[in-house]
């Protein structure tokens, strides 16, 4: 499988054709691109791909070269709008690679909070409804934890300007994680998934 860099109002396009949870970016491409099988690769009315072979096995071979291109003149991708962010989920941008390669359970718990950052950057406000019986766990400064508590160990969730209380057991860390995706959205059960990549 090749990897390939993209633009964000382009990937933004691609998770906004999300049709179910954890469908992987290859199924909403092939599905834009009128391919409808892995092993039976049909070619659309209009080639998306510019000069795509006839059989199969030379449509492979150019798929994989890196002198295929696109031809974007028939279809553009709409603009990002306040619709797609309410649609986009967290399921698409979480990458288990890159979880995998943060440092212990809070380089995961910052990781995690940031994907659902940045997927809903407007609603992420409802973190703040999150707190323990005397506890605040979120805040929009790293002055207002330290002032809420002792021992916060306050950290930044990144690209953001929310701050997150990280002295807490993992288990308390996935209870807040759990929380937070209800807050956003998200079913108990797609809550407890998220809950379960810490």
């Amino acid at each position: 499988m090749k990897k390939i860099d993209i633009d964000d109002e382009l990937y933004q396009y691609i998770a906004s054709n999300t049709q179910s949870i954890g469908e992987s970016a290859s199924t909403i491409l092939r599905r834009l691109l009128n391919i409808h099988d892995e092993n039976d690769l049909v070619v659309p009315e209009k080639p998306v791909l510019a000069d795509m072979p006839a059989s199969k096995d030379a449509a492979v071979a150019t798929a994989q070269s890196s002198e295929t291109t696109l031809d974007v003149e028939d279809k553009k991708p709409a603009p990002v709008t306040q619709l797609t962010q309410q649609h986009a989920n967290v399921f698409n941008i979480l990458n288990k690679e890159e979880l995998a390669m943060q440092k212990g359970v809070v380089g995961r718990f910052l990781f995690i909070l940031s994907a659902l950052h940045r997927t809903h950057k407007t609603d992420f406000s409802a973190v703040l409804d999150v707190q323990g019986r005397d506890r605040v766990y979120f805040a929009t400064s790293k002055e207002a934890l330290v002032n809420s508590g002792s021992s916060m160990n306050p950290k930044n969730i990144t690209d953001s300007e929310y701050w997150v209380m990280t002295n807490s057991n993992t288990t308390r860390k996935k209870m807040m994680l759990h929380e937070v995706a209800l807050g956003l959205g998200y079913s108990a059960e797609q809550a407890e998934k998220i809950r379960d990549y810490l």
